[in-house]
């Protein structure tokens, strides 16, 4: 295992959360791949962090991260894919900012460095992305069809997004505020989304950002759902990054096979150099975190990570 170790580079529990129902059982088997920090995600449960907690205290794993909303929440209105910090309604918005307080009030206790945070998204009465990603596999982005299902999410997105990013701002200046007075060393991180209909794009983080200079928040991110919105037509993944690499608080480390996500980089893709334009957001993040779904072997990761410290290592040179 000593051999195998993966430095400053952390693990998700994703990758393993539903084979273990007990927390000190995943957190094990991610030791075992080599790494010695973990991000906790969002399905991590109390009961879970009953047997992870000394594991902390005891200095057999560190987080590098946590991921919002944590511990597990099981109301969708504060789940993953909600509206979240843009609640027009204001006790749900109150909600969703305490429950984010309560993330890095974790964070904090175990040391970690950063709380992953989803913002938020422009609500559809339907979810148009499962449309756009059938129409994306059959038809392509060039189709009649495609375009029209493309227009209906931008003419909704351009007329509503406005109004929901007013409200994260808003929401995120109160978090700061709070942690500030509560003494929280932590950094949000808001990450790029999986979902066209998501908030933030890349030009919507820069706004955010810059909305709160000197706020301890910044961009994660995430590689694997960059690649996915750059492939269905939101933005540009590498060229618009560069106004925001001073602002990169961490970023997921996974590759993506079309529109499926979190594979591991170069080796299931069997491309050798297309992720290599994501190497200068991974040298230049503070929290560096693998997020891989289970069907990546441990073979696959160990070769995977591999490959990434080579090409590091030539970007150096």
């Amino acid at each position: 295992m000593q051999g195998n170790g993966k430095g400053e580079y952390s693990f998700s529990t994703c990758w393993n959360i539903r084979r273990h129902p007990v927390g000190e059982d995943m957190i094990r088997e991610i030791t075992e791949l080599g790494f010695r920090r973990v991000e906790l995600n969002y399905n991590v449960t109390k009961d879970m962090l009953t047997t992870i907690e000394p594991m902390i205290e005891r200095g057999e794993i560190g987080v590098s991260s946590v991921h919002n909303t944590f511990p597990h929440n099981p109301d969708p209105d504060y789940g993953t894919d909600s509206v979240l910090l843009g609640f027009e309604d204001e006790a749900k918005r109150k909600r969703a900012i305490d429950l984010l307080v309560g993330s890095a009030e974790y964070a904090h206790r175990y040391g970690a460095e950063a709380v992953v945070v989803h913002p938020g998204e422009v609500p559809f009465p339907y979810d148009i992305s499962k449309d756009l990603e059938k129409l994306y596999r059959e038809e392509g982005t060039d189709s009649a069809q495609y375009r029209s299902k493309w227009s209906e999410l931008m003419e909704r997105r351009e007329a509503l997004s406005a109004g929901y990013i007013e409200k994260i701002i808003i929401s995120l200046d109160e978090v700061c505020n709070r942690a500030l007075s509560k003494g929280l060393d932590v950094r949000f991180g808001i990450e790029t989304r999986s979902r066209p209909q998501q908030i933030p794009t890349l030009a919507e983080a820069k706004m955010i950002i810059q909305a709160l200079k000197g706020a301890p928040v910044g961009i994660w991110y995430d590689t694997g759902h960059a690649i996915m919105m750059d492939r269905l037509g939101l933005y540009d993944s590498v060229g618009e990054m560069q106004g925001l690499m001073d602002d990169i608080v961490g970023v997921h480390i996974h590759e993506t096979l079309g529109l499926s996500d979190h594979w591991c980089p170069y080796v299931h893709s069997k491309d050798m150099h297309f992720y290599d334009a994501y190497l200068p957001m991974i040298r230049k993040a503070q929290v560096k975190v693998y997020e891989l779904k289970s069907a990546c072997e441990p073979g696959a990761i160990h070769e995977s990570h591999h490959l990434l410290m080579q090409k590091l290592a030539d970007l150096e040179g």
